[in-house]
């Protein structure tokens, strides 16, 4: 019967109430019902009410499980007053944490060893209560928070009904377990109970009255004020521990045959007056009546109808923008650089996947960045599509074609592609160098890395930080915060992620000293934030400072050309505000390697140099370009030749060449067994600059920057916090009621005529078929079966086509198609 008040309640909401229902609730049309009383069905199931819980603040929540306690639909006014008086400040101390369901373990008085802690408690409970009725006298005004909320939940489909008569909808009490720490109700926890032993204890504890035990029970626990107040001191110390929540508790044979006259310790004189209930062999439950008298009435205490406020450290917000932007372009260029490594030496994946321990230390001190923001960057550009496993059998992890699209965009639109990738990956790359369960650890770019709530965990903590603007809140308020907005979503795991979150905000540029930038928000907010950043971000410049240590200065930040080009040619020596590049004969040699000659190397130095090229740096690359490919290495297994016969006597001389087992051929040529790759690395180690050849003899360029691999799709775009797109809820709405009006105009089936079915020539059947859906009328037709079985049927036809017939089929109340070969004959109604 609910079920229909509320399918009935969705029918009658406006559009506009309906697009705002599967905004905030997408689920609901993925994909869209066929009608509106399909779509109230997917808003009852289970799955779908979890979600919805847990968007819920903590209040909203609470009003919810309010409603959940009550039994049926309450009016406005009731609630009202229920949620004033958990408004109400309470002058009880909160239970540590300890006090959880082991409470009615630990302190169990059977032994008797705790009688005179818990006489103590039972005192303290009495003066507490005392304090607790003091405080509910006290005014509080629950009107405009409680209206905001129950006006969210008519939104969310979770509340239906008019003020007069509020109730949640179809599935909800089931999901909700245990609302606002409450047990189950009495008739719902005594179920399981042998009814021998139920009549046993309704006799104890109602004698003289009628009905069965669980009846009796439940009749006289819905006012449990007398059996609460018979039991002992130590026994009603027992119940406050587990008055506000959890409701159970674990107590060595719980399912002990007690009866009042012979309880021997408190617990068992809770359990012979159904003040507690067996729920297992060592668990038992307090029912929700015990505990709603217990609180006073109330269901919730100390419940705040507005978020904690955040504390922490004012910020300047110009600073905190330009600190952000500054953040952003070095995550921007940490991502550059890694790809442009990574094409010249990729680092193999794992058996298992992943990258390896050894490779990302290698990275972190190639990119000069912790260990962490390394993964973090690793994780980044792999989500963003920018690097991906590739290289052949074993593996390696290579940039992608994608990376060369993303390379020449400008600054600020790489950033927010990133950015983006950030906030809406399911990685989380700060458990990376952390242990599972199986004591394995956890390596970047494994899947083990996935969790499912980690997008939704950042953007709720950028969303605080939004409510925050000009402000760092501290990690401890953030955490409070999100603890009130999410209250079924608190866990270790959340608390871990909104750390994480936090700390790679910094990192990725979206914060700057704590507090959300512009063009984070903007990124948050959906709008453009590359046009908040660009602005902010430094202006690359296109020279260098040579000098005559054979360094050169990096003024600001280079132009993406230069920066490559710089980092192939020179090693950095030091970042900061202004990078240091070293030139030496292996950076210059690793230039030549790359194609370049070197008049191209000075003629470079000096087009991008403010100072004139010194005169040792023209030295060093003319020297090194001068010996450069003077001796050749090709495939004997290897050989070496040139033209210098004076130059392989040396290297034949040379001790350190004996491992390479090399032979004169000839004046100019020398043979070797080893590889032509070992042999152009152990030359090169020896201090010759040797160069590789093909077969042809022409010398191989070694195209240090063109490894690439096929791309991966893109992060997923997960749905945004903010809803659907309006043009997509709009035509869903449309859809539902369109189906929802073909749904309600659906007619009952009809009784076939009696008599034999007809039959007529084929031609006879097709023209009156064909004058039937000219004129629109219906037609009464014969039609075989699958098995043969000749059937009475009333037909609306509508069309017929490729051998079918389309029509409405008045004898089943449904559309069909039927075969022209299986209809045996029309005739006219």
């Amino acid at each position: 019967m609910a079920s229909m008040e509320f399918t009935e309640w969705i029918r009658g909401r406006t559009d506009e109430q309906l697009r705002a229902l599967v905004s905030a609730r997408p689920e609901l049309i993925t994909p869209v019902p066929a009608h509106l009383e399909g779509l109230a069905s997917r808003a009852g199931s289970p799955s779908a009410i979890g979600r919805v819980l847990d968007r819920l603040d903590r209040f909203t929540l609470a009003v919810v499980e309010t409603l959940a306690v009550r039994a049926g639909p309450t009016p406005k006014e009731e609630l009202r007053d229920l949620i004033a008086a958990a408004m109400r400040d309470d002058d009880r101390p909160r239970l540590p944490a300890a006090a959880n369901g082991n409470a009615a373990s630990n302190r169990n008085t059977d032994n008797g060893t705790a009688s005179n802690r818990q006489a103590k408690n039972g005192a303290a409970s009495s003066r507490r209560d005392a304090d607790h009725d003091a405080a509910r006298s006290r005014p509080g005004d629950p009107e405009p928070a409680l209206s905001a909320a129950l006006d969210r939940l008519r939104e969310l489909a979770l509340v239906y009904g008019p003020d007069e008569g509020l109730d949640l909808g179809p599935g909800v009490r089931k999901v909700i377990e245990d609302p606002a720490g409450l047990g189950p109700r009495a008739v719902d926890v005594f179920r399981h109970h042998p009814p021998e032993q139920l009549d046993e204890m309704a006799d104890d504890i109602t004698p003289g009255t009628e009905g069965s035990g669980k009846e009796r029970l439940a009749a006289v626990l819905a006012a449990p004020a007398a059996l609460v107040e018979s039991v002992s001191p130590e026994a009603r110390g027992a119940l406050d521990q587990l008055a506000w929540g959890p409701p159970t508790g674990r107590v060595p044979n719980a399912r002990r045959e007690v009866r009042m006259a012979s309880a021997r310790s408190p617990i068992e004189e809770l359990l012979a007056r159904g003040l507690l209930a067996a729920t297992g062999e060592e668990s038992v439950t307090l029912p929700r009546e015990v505990g709603l008298y217990l609180r006073g009435g109330r269901v919730h205490r100390n419940l705040p109808a507005v978020p904690p406020p955040l504390s922490g450290s004012t910020r300047d917000r110009e600073l905190a923008d330009r600190t952000a932007a500054g953040q952003a372009f070095s995550f921007v260029r940490s991502v550059e650089e890694l790809c442009e490594r990574w094409s010249i030496e990729p680092p193999g994946v794992l058996r298992t996947g992943g990258l390896g321990v050894r490779d990302l230390k290698r990275t972190a001190g190639e990119l000069d960045l912790p260990e962490w923001v390394a993964a973090l960057v690793v994780e980044v550009a792999h989500a963003a599509g920018l690097i991906a496993a590739g290289g052949g059998v074993d593996g390696e992890w290579l940039p992608t074609s994608g990376y060369d699209l993303w390379r020449v965009r400008g600054t600020a639109d790489r950033w927010v592609t990133l950015a983006a990738t950030w906030l809406q990956m399911d990685r989380v790359p700060g458990l990376v160098g952390e242990r599972d369960e199986r004591d394995r650890p956890l390596n970047a770019l494994h899947t083990d890395l996935r969790r499912a709530s980690a997008a939704g965990v950042r953007a709720a903590t950028l969303g605080v930080l939004a409510a925050a603007p000009g402000m760092a809140p501290t990690r401890d308020s953030v955490l409070e915060r999100l603890a009130w907005e999410q209250p079924r979503r608190r866990g270790p795991l959340r608390d871990q992620l909104t750390e994480f979150a936090l700390r790679e905000a910094e990192q990725v540029g979206v914060t700057g000293l704590g507090a959300l930038s512009g063009h984070g928000r903007a990124l948050l907010d959906g709008a453009d934030p590359a046009e908040a950043l660009a602005p902010l971000l430094p202006e690359p410049v296109d020279h260098v400072l040579l000098q005559a240590d054979l360094t050169a200065v990096a003024p600001g930040p280079l132009t993406s050309e230069l920066n490559r080009w710089m980092t192939l040619t020179a090693d950095v020596e030091s970042k900061g505000g202004a990078t240091v590049y070293r030139f030496s004969e292996n950076s210059i040699r690793r230039a030549l390697d790359a194609g370049h000659g070197g008049e191209e190397l000075v003629s470079m130095l000096g087009r991008h140099s403010a100072t004139p090229v010194p005169q040792a740096l023209s030295y060093l690359v003319t020297d090194v370009a001068r010996r450069h490919g003077r001796i050749r290495v090709g495939t004997a297994s290897a050989y070496v030749r040139c033209d210098d016969p004076a130059l392989l006597d040396q290297i034949t001389a040379d001790r350190r060449s004996a491992a390479l087992r090399l032979r004169r051929l000839a004046p100019t040529v020398i043979a070797s067994r080893t590889s032509r790759a070992v042999l152009v690395d152990s030359l090169r180690a020896m201090g010759y600059s040797p160069v590789a050849e093909s077969l042809d003899g022409d010398v191989i360029i070694s195209q240090l920057e063109s490894r690439r691999t096929e791309g991966v799709s893109p992060v997923r775009t997960v749905a945004s916090a903010n809803g659907l797109d309006p043009e997509v809820a709009a035509a869903a709405v449309r859809a539902l009621r369109a189906g929802d009006a073909a749904h309600l105009a659906r007619r009952e089936p009809v009784d076939a005529p009696d008599g034999q079915v007809p039959r007529s020539p084929a031609t006879a059947t097709i023209s009156a078929l064909q004058e039937a859906i000219k004129q629109g009328v219906r037609v009464w037709i014969g039609y075989l079966d699958s098995q043969g079985n000749a059937t009475s049927r009333i037909l609306e036809p509508a069309r017929m086509e490729g051998g079918y017939l389309t029509a409405y089929d008045e004898t089943r109340a449904a559309v069909h198609r039927f075969a022209l070969h299986r209809i045996t004959g029309v005739a006219g109604l």
